[in-house]
C-alpha cells in the first residue's frame, strides 16, 4: 500500500513510533537482566560461593542458550510473525529473571540462565525485521541505531542504578523488580504492536514466505553469510566481554569500590551508545547521497572493529584507571560504530523475507563464539590474577572479525534472489 494523503501518514508514523518506542523499551529491560548478574557478580560469589570460573560459566550459560536459542527462529519468525514471538520471548525470560531472586545454589541458578537466555534470543531478529517492515533506506539506519541503543543506554544505566538498588534491597530482590518490569513491557508489546502484514500497509501482492528447509538451504550455501556469521562474532566477543565482566574488572585490577565501580562503568557504555547514534546518521546520510548501504556498513564495520581491536589493546597495557576507562570507552564507542553496520549490513543485504532468518543465523554464530568470552575471561582471571591476557585475547578476536568482513562478507558473494526487494513504506 503506497502512502497517498496526510491521514495514512499519521498512521504510518503511528505505527513507526509505537514499534520503535517498544523496542527500545524491550531493549532496555533486556540490556538491565543481561547486566544484573555481572553488577552483583562479587556479591553473588561471596554468597554461594562461586569462584571466578564458576561465574563464567554462569555468564555463559546465557549466551550460549541465547546463542543456539536463534536457531528455531530461522523461517519461524516468517511464519508466526513478531507480535507473538517476540511477546513470548519477552515473558519467558522475564519469569527467569524473577525466579533467579529465589535461587540458592548453582544447579538453579544455570537452569534460569539458560531460560532468560531463551527467551531473549528472538529481540534482535524481531527487532531487525519490525525495522525493515515499518522504515525506509534513508531512515533505517537511524531506527536501527535507536533500537540497539537501547544496549548501550541500558548498560550505561544499569550499574548505578542497578548498584543503588541492590544496596538498597539487595541482589534479590533486584532480580525480582527487573522480572515484574519485563512482564509489563510484554504485555504491553502484544496489546500495541502490529506486523506490518497485519494492518492496512501489508503490500498488495502477499510476500512470499520460503519454507523452512529452503531458508536454510539458501543462507548457508552463501559465502557472504559464513562470512557475517564469523565477523558478528568478534563484534559480540568484545561486546560481552565488556558487559560480563567491566564491573569486575573495575573492581579487581583498579581497585574501585562496589558503589563507584557502577558509576564509572556508565562511561563507556555511554560512549558506546553514542558510536551507535554516529553510526545511524552517517548510514542514512550518505545513503541519501546514493552511496550504496552494503559500502556503507561494510566499511563502518571493518574499521570500527579495527579501532576498537586497538583500544583493546591500550586498555590491556594501561597503567592509570583514567586511561584504561579511556581506552574502554572507545573501544566501545568502535564496536558498536560496527555493530550497528552489522544489523544494517543484514538489511541492505538480504530480501525482506529472509531478513530475520540471516538476522538470527548471524546471531547464532556470533554468539557461539562470543560464549567463549566470559568463561575464559573467568579461567585466565583464576590462573593469571590479571585482566591483561584475555584483553589481548579479544583484540586478537575482533581483528579476525574484521578481516572475515573484508574478505569473505563481500556483497558479490549474496546471491539469495534474483529479484529486488520491493521497498514497502513509502513517506
Amino acid at each position: 500500500m503506497k502512502v497517498k494523503n496526510s491521514t495514512q501518514i499519521r498512521s504510518l508514523r503511528t505505527h513507526q513510533a509505537i514499534t520503535l518506542s517498544l523496542l527500545f523499551l524491550a531493549g532496555v529491560v533486556n540490556f538491565f537482566d543481561r547486566s544484573s548478574l555481572s553488577i552483583a557478580n562479587t556479591t553473588i560469589r561471596a554468597e554461594i560461593h562461586l569462584n571466578a570460573a564458576q561465574m563464567g560459566w554462569l555468564l555463559s550459560a546465557f549466551s550460549l542458550a541465547y546463542g543456539f536459542a536463534q536457531l528455531p527462529l530461522i523461517g519461524l519468525l516468517d511464519r508466526a510473525g513478531t507480535r507473538s514471538v517476540l511477546g513470548a520471548g519477552l515473558a519467558v525470560w522475564s519469569a527467569a529473571q524473577l525466579l533467579t531472586g529465589y535461587v540458592r545454589s548453582l544447579p538453579s541458578f544455570l537452569v534460569l540462565r539458560v531460560l532468560l537466555g531463551v527467551g531473549e534470543a528472538p529481540f534482535y531478529p524481531s527487532g531487525i525485521r519490525s525495522v525493515r517492515e515499518w522504515f525506509t533506506t534513508d531512515t533505517r539506519g537511524r531506527a536501527t541505531a535507536v533500537m540497539s541503543m537501547s544496549q548501550t543506554l541500558g548498560l550505561a544505566v544499569a550499574p548505578p542504578l542497578l548498584t543503588w538498588l541492590m544496596l538498597g534491597i539487595g541482589w534479590r530482590a533486584m532480580f525480582v523488580a527487573l522480572g515484574v518490569s519485563g512482564l509489563v513491557v510484554a504485555a504491553a508489546w502484544i496489546a500495541l504492536h502490529r506486523a506490518r502484514r497485519d494492518t492496512a500497509f501489508r503490500q498488495n501482492d502477499v510476500e512470499t514466505t520460503a519454507s523452512h528447509d529452503n531458508v536454510w538451504k539458501a543462507l548457508l550455501r552463501q559465502r557472504t553469510v559464513w562470512g557475517m556469521m564469523l565477523g558478528f562474532g568478534g563484534i559480540n566477543y568484545t561486546n560481552w566481554l565488556y558487559t560480563a565482566w567491566l564491573p569486575g574488572y573495575l573492581q579487581a585490577e583498579r581497585h574501585l569500590s562496589l558503589a563507584k565501580s557502577g558509576w564509572v562503568a556508565a562511561v563507556p557504555f555511554l560512549a558506546g551508545a553514542f558510536g551507535m547514534i554516529s553510526s545511524g546518521t552517517l548510514a542514512d546520510r550518505l545513503a541519501r547521497s546514493g552511496v550504496p548501504l552494503t559500502t556503507v556498513h561494510r566499511r563502518n564495520i571493518v574499521a570500527g572493529m579495527i579501532v576498537s581491536a586497538i583500544s583493546t589493546f591500550v586498555v590491556a597495557r594501561s597503567h592509570s584507571t583514567v586511561a584504561a576507562v579511556a581506552g574502554i570507552s572507545m573501544a566501545l564507542f568502535f564496536i558498536h560504530f560496527a555493530g550497528t553496520s552489522g544489523w544494517g549490513y543484514a538489511q541492505a543485504i538480504s530480501p525482506r523475507r529472509y531478513v530475520a532468518s540471516l538476522s538470527a543465523l548471524q546471531n547464532f554464530a556470533s554468539f557461539m563464539i562470543a560464549s567463549a568470552a566470559p568463561v575464559l575471561t573467568g579461567w585466565l582471571l583464576d590462573h593469571t590474577q590479571s585482566f591483561t591476557i584475555a584483553l589481548g585475547v579479544c583484540s586478537a578476536v575482533t581483528l579476525l572479525g574484521a578481516l572475515s568482513y573484508g574478505t569473505l562478507a563481500a556483497p558479490s558473494g549474496m546471491h539469495l534472489t534474483g529479484e529486488a526487494d520491493q521497498e514497502n513504506v513509502h513517506t
